[in-house]
């Protein structure tokens, strides 16, 4: 199928695409990678009038260090996480996020911050960014404001961005030595998105004492949420196979969790907990 009619603009600046979201308002789109948006143009389920094209727009894309954070542009492809040796060293759970996206086509073209904007409740970068304790960087009207990463995922396919902003920076704090970090799903077999995907970071100290615990679980609800049931019952506690198990089966405590094609609400549930407790397992072998 065809996309309804639409006029295409290629704002060259922030400001000017943003000049563009004010004065079209509802009537307009963004396009990043457009893996996500142009499919749902060519079904009708969006119909833009305007099309607003980021991709020529300079200073979106790069990974880069900055006062003790990771700061990756929005425009930043799947591919450019997956293969950034700065991430590998720092942050390897966003690279080993990545390549678990799609399929090569898609990480070529799709976005870091055109994942996060658009929200898929099965996408697998906001249980990633959730763990990581992530903020986002919009920017509109009047300037730039940072939005801690629980306050972000709003609802299905909603954020805390507002109509008149754009996604321009996601910031990673650094985590301490100590630390392994590791994103495992079960994957859809056609589509790859998460039918269940959960995030770990994880901190022990010398003596085997977990001094912080962080997990995020996307798929299997509405919107990917932070499994503070697990986060509470690991901290501060020796991490041994049973404390992790009895953790792990608090996994899914706090999530919406949704029965669809994919599975039951109790085969969802079953699938939190056994990915959490493998995520665990990975993150504890990664630990540097």
């Amino acid at each position: 199928m065809y996309p309804a009619a639409f006029e295409y603009h290629t704002p060259a600046t922030v400001p000017e695409a943003i000049s563009l979201l004010g004065r079209w308002k509802d009537d307009a789109k963004l396009l990043a990678g457009g893996h996500s948006l142009i499919p749902m143009m060519k079904l009708r389920l969006a119909r833009p009038q305007h099309l607003i094209d980021l991709r020529k727009v300079p200073g979106l894309t790069g990974i880069k260090e900055e006062g003790g954070n990771l700061v990756i542009g929005a425009l930043t492809t799947h591919y450019q996480v997956e293969t950034a040796s700065l991430l590998k060293q720092k942050c390897p759970i966003l690279p080993e996020t990545a390549a678990q996206i799609g399929d090569p086509q898609v990480r070529n073209l799709g976005t870091i911050g055109g994942s996060l904007a658009h929200a898929d409740p099965a996408a697998d970068y906001p249980a990633a960014v959730i763990a990581l304790g992530a903020e986002l960087v919009a920017q509109g009207p009047k300037g730039r404001r940072t939005i801690k990463v629980d306050d972000f995922f709003k609802g299905l396919m909603t954020t805390a961005i507002q109509p008149d902003e754009i996604l321009v920076e996601v910031r990673i704090p650094s985590w301490p030595a100590g630390t392994g970090m590791s994103y495992m799903k079960f994957p859809h077999p056609a589509s790859r998105f998460a039918v269940v995907g959960v995030a770990v970071c994880v901190t022990v100290d010398g003596k085997g004492v977990c001094s912080k615990a962080s997990v995020g679980v996307t798929g299997a609800g509405t919107r990917a949420v932070r499994a503070k049931g697990v986060e509470a019952a690991l901290t501060g506690k020796t991490l041994d196979a049973a404390t992790i198990q009895a953790a792990a089966e608090k996994a899914a405590d706090g999530v919406d969790v949704q029965a669809d094609l994919q599975g039951s609400v109790e085969y969802k549930t079953h699938l939190i907990k056994v990915f959490c407790r493998r995520a665990f397992e990975a993150a504890l072998k990664a630990k540097k």
